[in-house]
């Protein structure tokens, strides 16, 4: 079972285990070992005000462990991606805890085909870092990263751009809501060169106000901002960029699932969904899967976790998946989530269809669906804890087929994530909260 790495990578409170400088360090030296002596490893980081630290810390333990260390300083997640890709590196790490508050931090690891780790090379690495840790020395004296890069950053806008060619914002205006993080370094750049009218917000991060009232988490700040401006469409994204949500030109805020269903239509259209498949998670709307079929088109499910869907996108040819929550991944194009790129694949869709984005999915009708949130003091598997078994079998029965039981742990957080959705919204809500309090009665803090 994996103790350090959860769906994406090793988050925790920056300073904590296992974000001290003894694990930081022991994971330098691990990935070293793992990817061999002489390896290079490209690093990147979001804007929280501990990633320095952090990134001269496991930069100590890569040099310690025989690797070379490049730097392209504050950028996405995908972009070191591509980069590790591009350029042959052994690996590229990013650190960065995502949607997470700035407290937080975390380290994500690719592969140098760009792809995240498959688990059990994660648990070969945790293996490693508790053998160095049980060596316990620690040497960061005197660390340094070395100069960033600054060519990076026009390489990954570059290939943004030639990965959807011809794109353009046909003179629109849009606005586009940075999170205070990763995408500060990028998004603005990219978005003034499509020939539109561009409202950047929330990009002057201050190493403390990344995710803090904005960006993915928050998408109805940019549905605001879209009305105030009189805007055709708003894009949002989280602290790394991997992901991205949107705003029609309503004002009404579009999920990943939405952005699933326009996609894989227009994909359809062109011969380009393979299969004529879609991988979504366990947490996407029944209404999605009503809507595809509609279309003549079928949808898998798999974990939650972007890597888990790309897992079975590879298993099943498929050329289009994602999450409710906005990580959507174009394999053709990219080989893990990016939220800039999936808002250049809407906007293209957008360009070519002739037609808002609100109307592109106006026959997405989602059942009522709700997520309960459940912070908890360990993760005991829920299936020995009777209460709460009693109480997801009580709302199984009585939805059938009606409705859909979720329940799961965070894999970035100790939360309890209690997902119900019914076409009764009072059967919902009563069964969610019931679970809810099963959970938090046993497990709560």
């Amino acid at each position: 079972m994996r103790k350090l790495f959860g769906t994406d990578g090793i988050r925790a409170v920056a300073g904590e285990a296992p974000l001290d400088e003894r694990t930081i360090y022991a994971v330098g030296v691990a990935l070293a070992t793992k990817f061999g002596e002489g390896s290079t490893i490209i690093m990147g980081m979001d804007t929280r005000e501990s990633g320095p630290w952090i990134a001269r810390t496991l930069a100590a333990g890569l040099s310690a462990g025989g690797a070379t260390v490049a730097n392209a300083g504050v950028i996405t997640t995908p972009a070191i991606a591509f980069l590790a890709r591009k350029h042959g590196y052994s690996a590229g790490v990013v650190i960065s805890a995502s949607h997470n508050p700035w407290r937080d931090n975390g380290i994500k690891i690719f592969g140098g085909d760009g792809y995240k780790l498959p688990d059990a090379v994660e648990l070969a690495i945790e293996a490693e870092i508790e053998s160095v840790l049980a060596a316990g020395t620690v040497h960061t004296e005197g660390a340094a990263l070395p100069e960033v890069n600054e060519s990076y950053r026009a390489e990954y806008i570059q290939f943004l751009l030639n990965a959807v060619p011809g794109i353009s914002l046909d003179n629109r205006k849009v606005v586009i809501d940075c999170a205070n993080g990763a995408a500060s370094s990028v998004a603005p750049q990219l978005f003034a060169s499509l020939r539109g009218t561009v409202e950047v917000t929330h990009a002057s991060p201050d190493g403390r106000n990344i995710n803090e009232q904005c960006g993915a988490l928050h998408p109805e700040i940019v549905a605001a901002e879209v009305k105030v401006h009189g805007a055709s469409m708003g894009f949002t994204f989280d602290g790394d960029a991997d992901r991205a949500l949107f705003a029609d030109e309503r004002g009404n805020v579009v999920n990943g699932d939405a952005v699933m269903l326009a996609c894989a239509r227009d994909m359809h259209a062109r011969g380009e969904l393979a299969g004529d498949v879609v991988v979504a998670t366990t947490m996407s709307n029944m209404g999605l899967e009503a809507a595809f079929k509609r279309s003549g088109i079928s949808m898998l499910r798999a974990p939650v976790g972007d890597k888990y869907v790309l897992e079975q996108m590879r298993e099943s040819g498929a050329s289009l998946g994602g999450e409710q929550s906005g990580h959507i991944l174009f394999p053709a194009r990219a080989t893990t989530g990016d939220g800039l790129l999936t808002a250049l694949m809407v906007l293209d869709v957008v360009h070519r269809s002739g037609k808002t984005l609100g109307e592109l999915i106006a026959d997405l009708k989602n059942f009522p669906q709700v997520i309960l949130n459940v912070k908890v003091r360990e993760k005991r598997p829920l299936d020995t804890i009777p209460a709460v078994v009693a109480t997801i079998q009580a709302a199984e029965d009585e939805l059938r087929d009606t409705g859909r039981v979720v329940i799961r742990y965070s894999g970035t957080e100790a939360l309890a994530r209690v997902m119900i959705e019914a076409e009764s919204e009072e059967a919902m809500r009563r069964h969610a909260e019931t679970i809810a309090g099963a959970i938090r009665a046993e497990l709560g803090i």
